[in-house]
């Protein structure tokens, strides 16, 4: 089949086609009030051809198939550049515009100079830790997969879980845990991001988000509006684009792991309507490659935008997720197989946010009610052996809800220069967890004496409460270009013991931006930032049936950020920033002394224990980008960080966290080729990740029973593995006909098969026919495991990973 699809790409790349047309269309609005800006200029740079936004704010292009730089102006703002737009015979464009009043005035009438805005990501509530990724630039890059989550790994700051060998998706923000993140799709926040995902935590090894819908990504580091709760780390802003007015659409990709389809366009008049659908076919592809796992899941989503009158709009989404994760067994039993049998669970998920928010522009402002629902079902189930499921083997199982009902106010208005936002939230929680857990089995010796008395939580838990908060924000950008801002937050709650007391929340965060130039500018911010515990902890209870953590306290952490942003031309910037956070009542294991902040990066569920609000930690670093927008057939990023993440237990020195890095780079070069070929290249580096030795006696032991080796805490991330690396290529030839196109592409993960490590796993060495596990005595294996062989996997494994498929768009 590759061989065919390659022969296939090589003979149409020289098929002489008609020049096909495409269109580009969207609306202008204003950032703050979203007024349209009625005759506002939509230009193509380098060409004669524009068009002017009509009274809507609305405009459409008919320009020939190719890669533009769009370009709009109107007086009193800023202009926008827009870079590196494909347009293509298969799909109308949507590209939207919001625009950024001008404080540049002169005999307060008009703009004397206007800035650009393109590569810029900032603006006068969020002056920097700020990032913004086109839609275009997700879809090209190279090892991303369409997988939104992959493609954000390599901006500045962010880190994923290298050691587990670098696939998943868990997004580590200088130095944080994966759950200290928020998603926001639209104006509706969604829990879960990614497939088979790890309860309390946020990653898991595939993104569920189709980039089909997606018009751009903001992402904050630091500086976060007050309007965002319960982040830790950083929020993501994932805007959806609107569905074709005019005319049905879609687009197919079929790719070597998954097949999608998306459709988009009217419903009637006022009302537009985008779905799609995906399917993997993992199960088929790691049967041939004789794996034990059999991983299969589904995604959906869907968004409805209609327009009640000229100032009032309502958009619908949706977005749900069905995951399987069950085992089969291998041909070969190597120990390496044998090993991911006992270790993993079996995983049957699935999840759904669905969302409504009603807008209505008002005078110089704009009022936004958001409604939504939220829900994950987790399944988990692990027995000694996977391949027989015996109930009396059985060491792990969690059959848990988390649902979440949503109602958010958010005011904005922009007046004499100021723009101020002013809000309120409220929530209903639901959680239930039927949880039993095999820490550690009861062991005898032959005369029956407890040699280890065994240590289990085994609890049925169900909890409802309510969750709320106030904000307010306000910013000013004066006529000398130095913009402020200021914002605070409280949340409150009423399940924990201090939840209702909403001083101790209080949250403050100020901003500041000076210009030393027209180039330069130097930003910092100061804020406080809470987030609850997660469920798993809240509905733990003790063997006396109580809830052992209601007494946690909302985790804090305080952040500074600085830095300068160096912007010399409109498709250019630099930034260098430096940061530090300073957390406090973390959450730590009340059993094994360690910070939560540790936990995440494994699939299953971390929290369903005793934990006590005492960890604290710093996490700070240096942070340098480079961002080239395409110009001349070429864009290209660069990002470095240097970043430390130390967290401490009860009583403890801080220690190097599971995401100490200290170093990631990453590097993005795309380059536009004739005759519509593309290629681009990406490569990314992170030091070591720390990890624990195991505790070789206590591993031994239980192993048979917990299927894991356990880790020596007493020497908590005191060893290291080797750096990180893995260069990633993608190339793309792009063929257009009337009124369809054709886009044929080669993506291949790990090009040069660079070995990288993982933690290291325990298990028992096999026989020498590989059918059973070998003993010092060759008698059966002990249950204790006293005569059984420890083995240590630890061998660095990579191989390049390449992905043949084809997106047909109508």
């Amino acid at each position: 089949m590759k061989n065919n699809l390659i022969v296939l790409l090589l003979l149409l790349s020289f098929t002489t086609l008609k020049a096909q047309t495409g269109s580009i269309y969207g609306t202008v609005k204003d950032v703050n009030t979203e007024e349209p800006l009625i005759g506002a200029t939509i230009a193509v740079e380098g060409t004669t051809m524009a068009a002017s936004a009509d009274i809507d704010g609305k405009y459409t292009l008919e320009l020939p198939v190719g890669t533009y730089n769009i370009k709009v102006t109107y007086i009193g703002y800023s202009d926008i550049i827009k870079f590196n737009i494909d347009l293509t015979s298969g799909n109308s464009l949507s590209l939207n515009f919001d625009m950024s009043p001008s404080e540049e005035l002169l005999n307060e009438v008009t703009v004397v100079q206007k800035k650009k805005r393109s590569a810029i990501a900032s603006d006068v509530l969020t002056p920097l830790s700020v990032q913004q990724l086109t839609t275009e630039e997700i879809k090209s890059n190279p090892g991303g997969n369409f997988d939104v989550s992959k493609v954000i790994q390599a901006l500045p700051g962010v880190a994923g879980t290298t050691g587990g060998g670098g696939f998943r998706n868990d997004i580590i923000l200088r130095g944080g845990g994966p759950n200290e993140n928020v998603y926001y799709l639209d104006d509706i926040e969604i829990p879960i991001l990614n497939h088979f995902t790890t309860q309390g935590s946020a990653g898991g090894p595939a993104g569920i988000i189709n980039i089909s819908f997606i018009e751009d990504i903001k992402l904050s580091t630091s500086a976060f509006n007050a309007q965002f709760d319960n982040s830790l780390s950083g929020v993501f802003q994932f805007k959806q684009r609107e569905g074709n007015s005019e005319k049905l659409q879609g687009n197919l990709r079929l790719s070597a792991s998954e097949f999608a389809a998306t459709f988009d366009g009217p419903l009637g008049p006022k009302t537009t309507y985008l779905v799609s659908a995906r399917r993997s076919y993992l199960s088929f592809l790691f049967t041939l490659l004789d794996l034990p796992i059999r991983p299969d899941y589904w995604d959906f989503q869907t968004k409805i935008s209609h327009k009640i009158n000229d100032k009032t709009s309502i958009d619908l989404i949706g977005v749900g997720a069905i995951d399987f994760f069950k085992f089969a067994v291998p041909k070969d039993a190597s120990p390496e197989n044998i090993y991911i049998l006992r270790s993993n669970s079996f995983i049957d998920q699935w999840n759904y946010t669905a969302g409504a928010t009603l807008k209505r522009r008002v005078e110089n402002g704009v009022i936004s009610l958001s409604l939504s629902r939220n829900h994950f079902n987790n399944q988990l189930e692990r027995f000694e052996d996977n391949t027989v499921k015996d109930p009396d083997t059985r060491n792990f199982l969690s059959t848990s809800n988390e649902v979440e009902n949503k109602l958010r106010l958010n005011v904005k208005k922009y007046s004499n220069g100021f723009t101020y936002s002013y809000g309120a939230m409220l929530q209903n929680v639901a959680y239930d967890n039927n949880f039993f857990a095999l820490i550690r089995p009861e062991i005898r010796n032959d005369e029956g004496d407890v040699l280890q008395s065994e240590v289990a939580n085994n609890f049925n838990t169900n909890i409802n409460f309510w969750k709320y908060g106030l904000f307010a924000q306000v910013g000013k950008t004066f006529q000398n270009q130095v913009s402020v801002s200021a914002g605070i937050r409280t949340d409150m709650n009423s399940f924990t013991d201090n939840g209702n007391k909403g001083l101790k929340t209080l949250s403050p965060r100020v901003s500041f931006s000076y210009p030393f130039s027209d180039q330069v500018r130097f930003n910092a911010a100061w804020g406080s930032y809470y987030k609850l515990p997660i469920y798993t902890v809240l509905g733990f209870k003790n063997d006396e049936g109580d809830f052992a953590n209601r007494d946690n306290e909302y985790i804090n952490t305080i952040h500074y950020a600085a830095g300068f942003e160096y912007l010399p031309k409109a498709d250019l910037r630099f930034t260098v920033e430096g940061f530090y956070k300073d957390y406090s009542n973390y959450p730590v294991s009340a059993f094994e002394n360690i910070s939560l902040a540790n936990l995440g990066g494994g699939f299953g569920a971390i929290g369903n224990e005793k934990v006590t609000s005492v960890g604290g930690g710093r996490a700070y670093g240096l942070e340098f980008f480079m961002q080239k927008k395409l110009t001349k057939k070429q864009f290209l990023t660069f990002s470095y960080t240097y970043v430390r993440s130390l967290f401490d237990g009860f009583e403890t020195e801080l220690f190097p966290s599971s995401w100490d890095n200290k170093h990631l780079l990453s590097f993005i070069y795309g380059l536009k080729l004739k005759n519509n070929w593309e290629l681009g290249v990406k490569h990314r580096f992170a030091g070591g990740s720390p990890y624990s030795p195991f505790d070789l006696e206590a591993s031994q032991r239980n192993y048979l029973s917990i299927g894991s080796g356990i880790f020596d805490n007493s020497q908590l991330n005191s060893i290291r593995l080797k750096a990180f690396n893995q260069m990633d290529i993608r190339i793309d030839k792009q063929l257009n006909f009337k009124n369809w196109s054709l886009d044929l592409f080669l993506d291949v993960q790990n090009v040069f098969g660079a070995k990288n490590q993982s933690v290291p796993n325990f298990t028992f060495q096999r026989n020498a026919d590989n059918t059973d596990f070998a003993t010092t005595d060759g008698l059966s294996l002990m249950q204790d495991g006293s005569n059984a062989i420890p083995l240590i996997l630890n061998e660095p494994s990579g191989q390049p990973t390449p992905s043949i498929g084809i997106i047909v768009e109508f």
